[in-house]
């Protein structure tokens, strides 16, 4: 079964299809099928966006489609940034600048509990919908530390690992990421949808 990612990034791509292609899906981008899909997200929850691009992109490609959507919650923030990670602070900042804003607010914070969260939607054609969710516990480190990885790594601490994101190499990220476990969650689902439905192979 052919499938489309709605993203624009092959890294997500790579890491997607490693999980899905023993079920027999051949997960390819958008720009594959000469398209460029854009989504405004304008969901409340990770829930909300991951369906809302993975809807949108099954309806304008007629083909089942795959989005995550993805953040970081932190305690003392009352769940901030999250869905809106990738634009704290507004327009114009990089992610030096977004992870200091961060830390900036957390000054004088003790709680510092936090947790990055994906969601990976699949939404078949007939709109059938088939969603998992992922979550890495941790706390925001009081300074970055590390120069590895990106967008929050140097701030966000792995506790049982009492390193940060950044500290670790991709097999040890990889290891404990919230969208790999999205991912594997999904493909349980998706296993039991298509049970389900009667079917003992994806075509």
């Amino acid at each position: 079964m052919r499938a489309v990612l709605a993203s624009h990034n092959p890294g997500k791509l790579r890491e997607m299809q490693r999980w899905l292609e023993p079920l027999g899906i051949d997960l390819v981008l958008e720009s594959e099928l000469g398209m460029d899909i854009e989504v405004e997200e304008t969901g409340e929850t990770f829930e909300e966006n991951s369906l809302l691009k993975a809807a949108t992109v099954a309806r304008r490609t007629g083909l089942p489609a795959i989005a995550d959507d993805s953040g970081l919650c932190v305690e003392a923030l009352d769940g901030a940034p999250g869905v809106h990670t990738a634009r704290y602070g507004g327009p114009g900042l990089t992610e030096k600048d977004r992870y200091m804003l961060l830390l900036m607010n957390m000054r004088g914070q003790l709680t510092r509990a936090a947790k990055f969260v994906s969601v990976v939607t699949m939404v078949f054609p007939n709109a059938d919908v088939v969603s998992a969710r992922g979550e890495l516990k941790g706390a925001i480190a009081y300074a970055p530390i590390g120069d590895g990885g990106f967008g929050y790594d140097p701030v966000f601490l792995v506790t049982h690992m009492r390193k940060t994101l950044a500290q670790m190499d991709l097999h040890e990220r990889e290891l404990c990421s919230h969208r790999a476990a999205a991912i594997r969650n999904l493909t349980i689902k998706l296993e039991q949808y298509w049970k389900e439905k009667g079917r003992t192979e994806w075509n």
